[in-house]
């Protein structure tokens, strides 16, 4: 039996449930989906409340271990972020309730902001990402204005070029190690089938690169900040949101592009 507290069951039915079904899942894709974590989520004992999806989503949680349900409402949290748009609240409580629930030998380290900002991440070299020439003279050269806009105090060309960078180097990882990605639970999908790179969201490649072991824990919690900021590209959505960027967030965002190249410096010379 899980530890879920009656409080965070109703976080993940406000982010799976669609009034009894389960997000878009139709019955053959949800049994796959639980089909890929061992779980035959048709079998009676999920049934004792009744047979609808939701239904046996709550007797699944009820009656699994804590490892067993943070894995698939890990899961479904990251096939809820593929197929739309996840209330940000919701989502950093289902983070932390995920992360209570994991075996406390498998928890990741997640630092605060200050301690994140605190960390150094040289970039020395932009050589170790393995990229190509063409690829590396543009990365360099954003790089370059980024730390222009920071001095300069223009926050939010800060911002959306540290977005517009991060997802670059992930689609470019993304690219050299396809089957890696398009295996991934979180890769997104339409019809049953992957999407084509080109098409992913940058919050796909985040959520698919930390599943894959690309980035940490804690540049992933932070690569998502990141997305949101970057997407007030819009001057309408930013001007709706009341979105007002300021040094604080614009150096956010630059440890986050530092600390992924760090992490993605790790992992090519693993590849």
């Amino acid at each position: 039996m899980s530890s879920l507290k009656s409080s965070e069951k109703v976080i993940f039915e406000k982010l799976f449930d669609r009034g009894g079904y389960v997000l878009d899942f139709n019955e053959p894709r949800y049994a796959e989906f639980f089909r890929e974590h061992r779980i035959d989520i048709n079998h009676q004992r999920y049934q004792i409340n009744g047979s609808s999806k939701m239904k046996r989503l709550r007797a699944f949680w009820e009656i699994e271990e804590d490892a067993v349900v943070s894995q698939v409402l890990s899961a479904l949290l990251q096939y809820a972020e593929a197929i739309g748009t996840v209330d940000s609240s919701l989502r950093v409580k289902a983070f932390d309730i995920l992360k209570r629930l994991e075996p406390k030998s498998n928890v990741e380290k997640e630092s605060t902001e200050r301690e994140f900002l605190g960390q150094s991440f040289p970039l020395e070299s932009l050589n170790g990402l393995n990229v190509d020439s063409a690829l590396l003279a543009v990365l360099e050269q954003r790089i370059t204005e980024i730390q222009q806009a920071m001095k300069a105090g223009v926050s939010l060309a800060a911002i959306l070029l540290c977005g517009s960078t991060l997802e670059g180097l992930l689609l470019d990882v993304a690219s050299k190690k396809p089957s890696h990605f398009n295996q991934a639970s979180a890769a997104p999908k339409l019809n049953g089938q992957v999407r084509p790179l080109y098409e992913w969201t940058l919050e796909s490649l985040i959520n698919v690169a930390y599943e894959v072991r690309v980035i940490s824990l804690d540049v992933k919690k932070y690569s998502h900040s990141l997305k949101d900021f970057r997407n007030f590209i819009h001057p309408r959505q930013q001007a709706a949101s009341g979105f007002n960027p300021d040094h604080h967030t614009a150096r956010i965002c630059w440890q986050v592009l530092q600390a992924a190249i760090a992490d993605l410096r790790r992992a090519r010379a693993t590849m």
